[in-house]
């Protein structure tokens, strides 16, 4: 997410911050470099111009001039003021209604509306345990109910029907009124999309605004389409009295330009990133958050709160107690592994919430290795396998990889270099076998993390106990001679 971006970025201020004095034709040079990245970011030129004019202003003040490591005051200016300019802090939702809380859905078709609507649900339900209805009043697109009672199925929320031949207000009144009678907390109104914006579209949906009257209207957009994003959302803002924004295909946009242009143009706070075509890839938009990202710090807050909500924590105990016990770590323990980082968004999506990943190793490694690809073939060698071989590498011969190799389609080094990646495994998990072993680990990448945010320099770590050759050659990396 946001790779371009960052790699821009971390480039432009890399020599500054390290720089012992701040003078004007340094700080023009970089802020110069800082222009190009947001520029090629898709990021609106009025926010850019207004972004890169607070950082001068700031950078040239006496109180940055005169710091003792004023290289790092000035990235730290630039990580404040991406914060300010994506929206300060998280806003959520507001349910405080009377049930049910109606929320509307709106933008342009193909922005993923409707899968969204089934993922808001998904999260409403899950993660703030309410009670929730959907229902369609896209009463144009072909098989639109159809799909939306689809999605819901597969998330588990209530389906309202509706059908072509309603109105699309009788069609939302009837369901607050269903609602209503079986005290569903929340209601989520889908409405048409179009191909563009035009007075009819609008006409309609201000018209089921004002007889459904929304404790939250959200503009759905995709955020590939960059500042076209902040434009689009804008116009709907000022037919519509819009409470948020929802950026979808975040997880494919690798400029940015829509996460920054959003929240200055339209003025609506951005709430939710769609990071996936699964039901459960929705985060609350964090401004901090997405900042270390695009900065390369990082983001270990969210990814402790998706270990917590997805790592099966039954199986992840018996794994300690195993290691405790200096039972070791078994090609069987790292297939179990492998299935959790799955539930995670792969090894990908794990790694780009590391502080760290800015390691030249690791990042060859990211870029040779297909990390996804890789851990396919791994799983595919370890099925295999027999139940003995899991559990005991070291019987594994020369026959038996032989074997292993044609059940599997690879090559016999294939089977050799995942025996090395194994045992470096095993060495990394004993590590953390002590009960204290992963809240040390968690701790020190909080505490790179904090150091990231005030010393950029710093984020190029890796977590205690972890070596950058190691990272690298578990993620695909051949290792070093």
């Amino acid at each position: 997410m946001f790779d371009n971006l960052t790699e821009r970025l971390t480039q432009s201020l890399r020599n500054i911050s390290g720089s012992g004095t701040l003078t004007e034709d340094n700080i023009k040079d970089t802020l110069r470099e800082v222009r190009m990245a947001l520029l090629e970011a898709d990021v609106a030129l009025a926010v850019v111009r207004d972004f890169i004019e607070r950082i001068r202003t700031q950078a040239l003040g006496a109180e940055v001039m005169q710091s003792l490591s004023p290289g790092q005051a000035f990235v730290k200016i630039v990580f404040d003021e991406l914060v300010k300019t994506m929206g300060d802090a998280n806003e959520s939702l507001n349910l405080h209604a009377a049930p049910p809380a109606v929320v509307l859905m709106a933008g342009l078709q193909g922005a993923g509306k409707t899968t969204t609507v089934a993922k808001l649900a998904k999260f409403l339900q899950e993660r703030h345990k309410k009670k929730v209805m959907v229902v369609s009043c896209d009463i144009y697109r072909p098989a639109a109910i159809k799909q939306l009672e689809t999605v819901a199925g597969d998330v588990g929320a209530t389906f309202f029907p509706s059908d072509l031949t309603q109105d699309p207000v009788d069609i939302a009144r009837s369901a607050i009124a269903e609602a209503k009678l079986k005290f569903f907390d929340v209601l989520i109104v889908d409405t048409a999309g179009r191909l563009h914006i035009d007075e009819s579209m609008m006409g309609e949906i201000q018209r089921l605004h004002a007889a459904i009257k929304p404790v939250e209207t959200l503009f759905v957009v995709d955020s590939m389409t960059g500042q076209d994003a902040a434009n689009t959302a804008k116009a709907f803002n000022d037919a519509l009295p819009l409470t948020g924004v929802v950026l979808t295909k975040a997880d494919g946009d690798a400029r940015g330009g829509a996460a920054l242009s959003v929240r200055t143009i339209t003025g609506k706070p951005i709430k939710f990133l769609g990071v996936g075509e699964k039901t459960d890839a929705l985060e609350p938009f964090h401004p901090e958050r997405v900042a270390q990202r695009i900065l390369g710090m990082g983001d270990v807050l969210s990814l402790v709160e998706e270990v917590e909500r997805k790592i099966d924590k039954e199986k992840a105990e018996k794994m300690a107690k195993k290691l405790r016990r200096g039972g070791g770590f078994s090609l069987e323990d790292l297939l179990t592994q492998f299935q959790q980082m799955k539930a995670m968004g792969g090894m990908m999506g794990f790694m780009d919430k590391l502080p760290g990943m800015n390691s030249a190793a690791v990042q060859q490694a990211m870029a040779q290795g297909a990390p996804e690809k890789m851990m396919k073939q791994m799983e595919a060698i370890i099925q295999s396998m027999t139940p003995l071989e899991r559990n005991k590498p070291d019987v594994i011969n020369g026959s038996r990889k032989r074997r292993i190799a044609a059940g599997a389609g690879v090559q016999i080094q294939d089977i050799n270099r995942l025996l090395k990646q194994h045992a470096q495994m095993e060495k990394m998990m004993k590590k953390l076998a002590t009960p204290s072993g992963i809240s040390k680990m968690i701790k020190g990448l909080r505490n790179m993390q904090g150091q990231a945010k005030g010393m950029p320099g710093a984020g190029g770590g890796l977590p205690p106990g972890v070596d950058a050759n190691e990272l690298a050659n578990l993620i695909g990396k051949p290792p070093k001679k």
